[in-house]
């Protein structure tokens, strides 16, 4: 037990770090229950865009949260992506996948930034038993077997110290937290300079831009273009051996380099800033009871947009595991895999994006001819078709069922269900929590009954196709299929779900839901 003699100010977890993946964090914990302080050494958000991209799992997550709708008007779909390879031609097609969409939201989208950022702010700040203070920066911290006690400093020098049951380091790239925990980064090598520019297009130049997100693989000077929401473009473009970095974000050297698309009469300049785009994880993410994630965990270039993705993602994995370590539901071996699935998501991800990001950024003619051939044998002769939601991988190792069980670390589709109150997304009905969700069609409240014994800690649903011709009342009706479909894909008639909607594994008969709900049950309640 803490002193609180000794320490008067006792929290559940301290966060250093209110970007997303603190924001977010402390939110989702402050949901829970737990008592949070945040701490971040800045006193406001950065008011210029840096992520730009979101994708349907992570407003999967802030529709949990319950500030989807709040966000929504500063979203908007992302466009395909069109790949030109060294001659201008059309090498490769990335989209998303269609409609009926399998998580319930449009799969990818842009998004702005600071508007968004200040949303997550708010959240987290509704609650009582989160504490922000902002101005206010961690300088040190000593972790022993009950609690971390933190060193915390403001902005005119004043220090105090505080204790918490656990310390996230969401900080940044730059992470105070992760140096002083002694975690080191390992390079997954890729390191290429390159300049991001943003720029309020104005309306009546908006008609002579590319239609859909671009990116020009052109070894003379690679770069990328972003449609944002509204009048918000993107550019990235990487900058040639010789170029002074701060020299080339000068105006007239940015309106240089967009000469192609757009005059400085056509548009405001809103950012232009040169960064190293690196491909870093960490090697370990949770020693003792300090625990890093976001920027502070891993680094990886922007080609598919999944760097805030990923921070989320971080929290999503971390936190109910600290929920229900933090109520004494489970101990803190519960943690053990946190490292193992999200570093193992982090480098296949990264491993993905580099091979992308290597073909964009090939500087030699000969052999950038050699990749747009390649390419287009691997498209049959025509331009590649990809979907963003076949590059994103699943979780490979952790805590998920072992190998050869169906279905094991995939993300859990979420149906549009029908109610007395019309359509409602699964998720609304259950919450974020652990579920088994069975085929209707396959099995029966009966037969359940029979075979698997009821876990507390578990949402049962039975779901069926709105067609399937049940009277059940205790089926849920799905609008479109989604989830009858996913079963029938994966040969299976029920899935065990955990609160971050990654599949523990499906079961193909009766026997295997039991076993299933058993291994499951073990792994948590350690």
């Amino acid at each position: 037990m803490t002193d609180n003699t000794l320490f008067p100010e006792t929290y559940d977890v301290l966060i250093s770090g209110f970007g997303p993946a603190g924001a977010v964090a402390a939110g989702m914990l402050g949901a829970r229950g737990h008592r949070v302080l945040v701490v971040d050494r800045l006193t406001d958000i950065y008011d210029k865009p840096r992520a730009i991209a979101i994708d349907h799992e992570i407003l999967r997550h802030f529709d949990n949260m319950g500030i989807a709708e709040e966000v929504m008007p500063f979203i908007a779909p992302f466009t395909a992506s069109e790949h030109y390879g060294a001659q201008g031609q059309l090498i490769r097609h990335i989209d998303m996948v269609p409609p009926p969409y399998p998580l319930g939201y449009t799969p990818s989208m842009v998004f702005t930034q600071p508007p968004v950022e200040a949303v997550m702010r708010r959240h987290a700040d509704s609650f009582d038993n989160v504490t922000i203070e902002l101005g206010t920066e961690l300088t040190a911290f000593d972790a022993g077997t009950e609690r971390v006690t933190v060193t915390l400093k403001t902005a005119e020098g004043a220090t105090r110290n505080v204790a918490a049951r656990y310390l996230i380091g969401c900080d940044g790239a730059s992470s105070r937290v992760r140096e002083l925990a002694g975690i080191t980064l390992e390079d997954l090598v890729f390191d290429e300079p390159w300049l991001v520019i943003d720029v309020k297009v104005h309306e009546e130049a908006l008609e002579r831009l590319p239609q859909s997100s671009a990116q020009y693989c052109d070894p003379s000077r690679p770069a990328s273009y972003v449609m944002g929401p509204g009048n918000h473009r993107r550019w990235e473009i990487m900058l040639l051996p010789g170029e002074d970095p701060r020299v080339m974000t000068e105006a007239e050297n940015v309106w240089r380099l967009l000469s192609r698309w757009l005059t400085p009469d056509q548009g405001e300049l809103w950012r232009a800033a040169a960064y190293r785009f690196h491909a870093l994880v960490a090697d370990d993410w949770c020693k003792g009871r300090v625990v890093i994630a976001g920027d502070a965990a891993h680094q990886q270039p922007p080609f598919i947009g999944q760097g805030m993705c990923q921070g989320l993602r971080d929290v999503a994995n971390l936190v109910w595991r600290l929920d229900r370590i933090l109520k004494g539901a489970s101990s803190h071996a519960l943690l053990d895999t946190y490292t193992v699935e999200r570093k193992k998501h982090v480098q296949t991800l990264t491993g993905r994006i580099k091979a992308i990001g290597q073909a964009i950024c090939e500087r030699d003619p000969q052999a950038a001819a050699e990749r747009d051939a390649r390419i287009l044998v691997d498209g049959g002769g025509k331009p590649l078709r990809l979907t963003r939601q076949d590059i994103v991988p699943p979780l490979e190792d952790g805590l998920i069922a072992a190998e050869g069980v169906p279905a094991r670390g995939l993300l859990f589709p979420q149906p549009a269900v029908l109610t007395e109150d019309g359509d409602q997304l699964l998720d609304r009905l259950t919450g974020p929590v652990w579920r088994l969700v069975l085929d209707a069609r396959h099995v029966t409240a009966t037969d359940l009954a029979g075979h698997a014994p009821r876990f507390p800690d578990i949402d049962t649903r039975l779901i069926a196709p709105a067609d399937a011709g049940t009277t059940d009342a205790a089926v849920l009706r799905e609008r479109d299929g989604v989830l009858a479909a996913w079963f029938d894909r994966h040969g299976a008639i029920a899935a065990v779900v955990r609160p971050d909607h990654y599949v523990y594994g499906a079961a193909s008969d009766l026997t295997h839901i039991q076993d299933l709900l058993e291994a499951a049950c073990t792994a948590i309640s350690a």
